[in-house]
């Protein structure tokens, strides 16, 4: 009975051996099947292979050490996944449209030009656009970042255990930030260089403020909690004075909106209305002299309407 017994338990140790085997064997062979059918194709391959190598030519010729590194921030900052040397090609990219596109609609070499600076202004615009959304969501979550770390150090949390819940718990650019923040303490950073290197990624004043108080704290010694409630109501008392500056400066605002639109709409309407009338100014020295001074006469006004209506708070 003993040698039966052992029979068959060696028997199942082996039965279920080969089994896991064959069944090892059959997910390989689907997944070496499906690898082949997602290989790329011959032409895909050669098109990845010149992007990789146009991208290294940009990186080594066009690109400096210190032009990536400003590329690299600002494209983080608006939150981009992409690098200098993309962004670079990308902006090539929008001047060959921006002027081939323009010279197309309005038959005109000199506008060759315009649409090329154009088209190299679009994604820069783009970037500054995204920037701007970022920050502001960023400025909008920073209230409740702080009072989740004052409940969290109230509730006897450590300040990295406090960004760890608001890691948990927020959503978007602050949650993002907070995550570089813990990322860089695990990897060896101290808390002070941290959140230094996190004041100068973010440039918001109000982060700014919370840093600085942090770091006093940590010097001097004191309830942090008591000092970021502190700081929650100046950001408060700021963001009410600011909502109320934005909406007194509304009509300026709109003024300048206008004075830098209103011309190339006027001329836009024109052209398709009589073009022979507006085509004037530019085939003469004299209307390509007026269309010049009217470009620099009313990007003046409208830098002058934009700094009178800027009110830092």
């Amino acid at each position: 009975m003993v040698a039966m017994s052992s029979f068959l338990l060696f028997a199942a140790v082996l039965g279920l051996l080969f089994h896991t085997d064959k069944r090892m064997e059959r997910r390989m062979g689907r997944y070496l099947a499906l690898n082949d059918r997602k290989q790329l194709g011959r032409r895909k391959f050669e098109l990845l292979v010149q992007l990789r190598v146009y991208k290294q030519a940009v990186r080594d010729r066009v690109l400096t050490k210190k032009r990536s590194g400003r590329l690299e921030q600002m494209l983080n900052l608006a939150g981009v996944p992409l690098k200098p040397e993309e962004y670079v090609m990308f902006q090539w990219i929008c001047t060959a449209l921006g002027a081939g596109l323009l010279y197309l609609i309005a038959g005109q070499v000199l506008l060759l030009a315009v649409g090329g600076v154009a088209g190299f202004a679009l994604p820069r615009m783009w970037i500054g656009r995204k920037r701007k959304a970022r920050m502001t969501a960023f400025n909008d979550g920073l209230l409740d970042m702080l009072t989740t770390i004052i409940g969290s150090l109230r509730a006897g949390f450590s300040f990295a255990q406090a960004l760890r819940t608001v890691v948990d718990e927020s959503q978007g650019p602050v949650k993002e930030e907070a995550e570089i923040v813990l990322k860089d303490m695990q990897y060896g950073s101290s808390m002070e260089d941290a959140l230094t290197e996190w004041k100068e990624r973010m440039p918001s004043e109000d982060l700014d403020l919370m840093i600085q108080a942090i770091l006093i704290q940590r010097q001097i010694g004191g309830n942090l909690a008591v000092v970021l409630e502190t700081i929650v109501q100046t950001i408060r008392d700021r963001s009410r004075i600011q909502r109320q500056v934005t909406t007194l400066t509304a009509q300026g605002r709109l003024s300048g909106m206008v004075v830098g639109c209103l011309p190339f709409v006027l001329g836009v309407v024109l052209y398709f209305i009589e073009p022979d009338y507006i085509g004037t100014l530019f085939h003469t020295p004299i209307g390509i002299g007026l269309v010049a001074a009217g470009l620099v006469s009313g990007s003046i006004g409208f830098l002058f309407i934009r700094k009178i209506t800027t009110i830092e708070v």
